[in-house]
């Protein structure tokens, strides 16, 4: 039997930053694309960091676990666990685009056609979580459906799944895995239901996003979504986890860079925390 993968963490100082979360302390995780010992380091290294502070704590996940890493199995069975596995007093699930893509083609829907052929697609990566979703469910050919998906992940990943939420709003901080557009209302922005697929551009938004830097009416945003590289293009920011123009990312790049993201914030500023070996 293999010993577990040792992970190294790094944890950055505190940075300065207009987070008003009324006493509140979240760790936020970006995108983790089925790095299961990436995410289980950066879990562990959360439960000692949530131990250290006061008050309320919450753990966010801003959406994108499944596809393209090692295990998205093993990855959807630690993000199910509750508040009392992770140290904190309680977890939200945001979904992301890719959850998006996997749901509507299980659903078999008037979008699932289209959406399977997006999420199998190499670039989404969706023919890897599929083939691991076989062997969980020992069947080499079985069909792409909820049984499957049920079989391979459990009902109660499952049921986490369908309730996922599209964003959270703590104090002055929305939590969402896209963004939003600095040039709409908020709101209305955030309103189309995932189901809509790519309506729901909270989920899908970079350009509008990553480029504007107009602020969003004293909201302050935090984010996965995009990628280092993808991100570079459109802020020119040699780091992209800094928090600049009220924003905050969290995508590490995850399956590429062998790095998953995430945050602690608290009220005036926050500290990054990342889980892995760069590649």
């Amino acid at each position: 039997m293999m010993a577990p993968m040792t992970v190294p963490m790094e944890i950055s100082g505190w940075k300065p930053a207009p987070f008003a979360l009324g006493g509140e302390t979240v760790f936020a995780v970006g995108d983790v694309h089925g790095c299961v010992d990436e995410l289980r380091a950066l879990l562990r290294a959360i439960a000692v960091l949530a131990r250290e502070s006061g008050g309320r704590r919450s753990l966010v996940y801003l959406g994108d676990l499944i596809d393209r890493g090692p295990d998205t199995v093993g990855t959807l069975k630690l993000w199910a666990e509750d508040a009392s596995h992770r140290g904190v007093d309680r977890v939200e699930r945001l979904i992301g685009n890719h959850e998006i893509m996997m749901l509507l083609a299980l659903a078999r829907g008037p979008l699932a056609d289209k959406a399977a052929a997006m999420w199998l697609s190499k670039a989404a990566g969706g023919d890897t979580v599929l083939a691991q979703m076989r062997a969980a469910a020992g069947d080499p050919r079985a069909p792409l459906d909820y049984a499957l998906a049920a079989e391979a992940f459990g009902e109660e990943v499952m049921g986490l799944l369908r309730t996922q939420r599209s964003h959270l709003r703590i104090g002055n901080a929305i939590f969402v895995h896209g963004g939003i557009d600095g040039r709409e209302d908020t709101g209305t922005f955030l309103a189309p239901h995932w189901s809509e697929f790519t309506d729901a551009r909270w989920a899908w938004i970079t350009r509008g996003f990553l480029d504007w830097q107009g602020g969003f009416g004293g909201t302050l945003v935090v984010h996965g979504h995009t990628p280092p590289a993808k991100h570079w293009p459109l802020t020119h920011m040699d780091d992209p986890h800094l928090f600049l123009h009220d924003r905050l990312g969290l995508d590490g790049g995850s399956a590429v860079t062998g790095i998953v993201v995430g945050a602690e914030i608290r009220d005036g500023g926050y500290r990054i925390l990342k889980a892995g070996t760069p590649r």
